[in-house]
């Protein structure tokens, strides 16, 4: 089972942006603890960081022609502005969640607005990176249960 996870603009310099709101985490510190878990569900992970939305949307269209079961992505500031990211997950309808580090409805009002939500399986907010790892687990279960796509 093939699980993709991307990350967008900006969070390759998790450890050091914001650690107040973002932690202290690196992002590679993150892929190794998610690779970890993947083993342990027997998974295999993909992993994508593209300060390019372009680059994200190939890493999107890539996922599907190979199959994977889903996509974990926290698109960054690209949650609120692309509609082309959108197009992409819902055009090849893979099952995705959507995770945020910080809890995006405490900050300002711009980021309250979501263009992935409503298409995604499900949202993960405000719960640090150990997001992702909830994101993963609802993945695999899903992948091992032989849900279709949304």
């Amino acid at each position: 089972m093939r699980i993709d996870v991307m990350n967008g603009p900006n969070l390759n310099l998790l450890g050091t942006r914001e650690p107040a709101v973002y932690g202290g985490q690196t992002l590679a510190t993150l892929e190794a603890r998610l690779s970890e878990r993947a083993a342990a569900l027997g998974a295999t992970l993909v992993f994508t960081q593209s300060n390019h939305e372009g680059a994200l949307i190939d890493a999107v269209h890539a996922a599907a022609a190979v199959g994977s079961a889903g996509v974990v992505i926290n698109p960054g500031g690209l949650t609120h502005s692309s509609v082309s990211l959108r197009d992409a997950l819902v055009g090849t309808a893979l099952p995705f969640v959507e995770v945020h580090i910080s809890n995006v409805y405490a900050r300002e009002p711009f980021r309250h607005v979501s263009l992935l939500r409503d298409v995604a399986i499900g949202c993960i907010v405000g719960l640090g990176v150990d997001g992702y790892l909830y994101a993963l687990d609802a993945l695999a279960q899903r992948s091992a249960r032989g849900a279709a796509p949304r």
